[in-house]
């Protein structure tokens, strides 16, 4: 079993802690940039918005951006502590949170969403997503990505009684799974699941994608790389879904 370092009280004090990882694999974060830079086209004369909702320490924003020459990219977090490592890679970040008061946008005022290995950690899915379809326009893009529970290799160990990667059941250690980091995985999605869910709220699943999980131990990531073929069977789902 692995430890944290700290025993957090809440939630926040989790995200708060600089030694629970903010990061965003880079080869995740670089495919759905590039699926965000199809659908949004090049910038000409009109500029879009694009919020990164949960970013981290800005690496999916910083990512994206040279792939949106001409768009806007904002970083919004509610951690100080994400948005001081995050204000070190991207011109922008703003703190705001998807419960409670909302976030710091107007009804219909961004162009795209970008919501990188977020949902995973929330207690109110539903609401997360009511508020990003309310500042999202109609049309509006959202790129959502997140653990796949029935990843090819979560498959296997299912059969073989072993917990799931990415599944955890403490905020305090790793306890029955791979992996040495507590990251603070609350639930966990299905490509099926995913898309039903977000249809559900209120918006048109347009593409389902997969993408390689940079933890991956290094003599599997070419297994990892080709079950990127097939969504049902990768590490990570990538969904473009746009607001009804």
């Amino acid at each position: 079993m692995t430890t944290s370092p700290v025993k957090p009280r809440d939630l926040r004090d989790f995200y708060e802690n600089p030694a629970v990882p903010v990061a965003s694999g880079t080869p995740r974060s670089l495919r759905q940039a590039r699926m965000l830079a199809r659908a949004l086209g090049p910038a000409a004369d009109h500029p879009q918005t694009v919020l990164d909702i949960g970013c981290g320490d800005g690496t999916a924003a910083a990512t994206a951006a040279p792939l949106l020459p001409g768009h806007r990219v904002i970083g919004v977090d509610w951690s100080q502590d994400a948005l001081r490592r995050a204000r070190t890679r991207i011109p922008y970040a703003v703190r705001g949170e998807l419960t409670g008061g909302g976030l710091p946008f107007a009804a219909e005022s961004a162009d795209a969403v970008l919501f990188s290995e977020v949902i995973e950690h929330l207690v109110d899915p539903d609401a997360a997503l009511d508020e990003i379809r309310r500042i999202l326009r109609p049309g509006g893009h959202l790129m959502l990505s997140t653990p796949n529970l029935a990843a090819w290799y979560n498959r296997a160990l299912l059969l073989a009684g072993v917990q799931p990667v990415f599944s955890e059941v403490s905020l305090r250690g790793i306890h029955g799974r791979p992996g040495k980091e507590v990251v603070g995985h609350l639930r966990l999605y299905t490509p099926r699941a995913l898309r039903e869910f977000v249809a559900a709220s209120g918006f048109t699943v347009v593409r389902l994608e997969g993408a390689p999980f940079h933890g991956v131990p290094r003599p599997l990531r070419p297994l990892d790389r080709l079950a990127c073929a097939r969504p049902q069977l990768a590490s990570i789902l990538l969904l473009h879904a746009r607001r009804t």
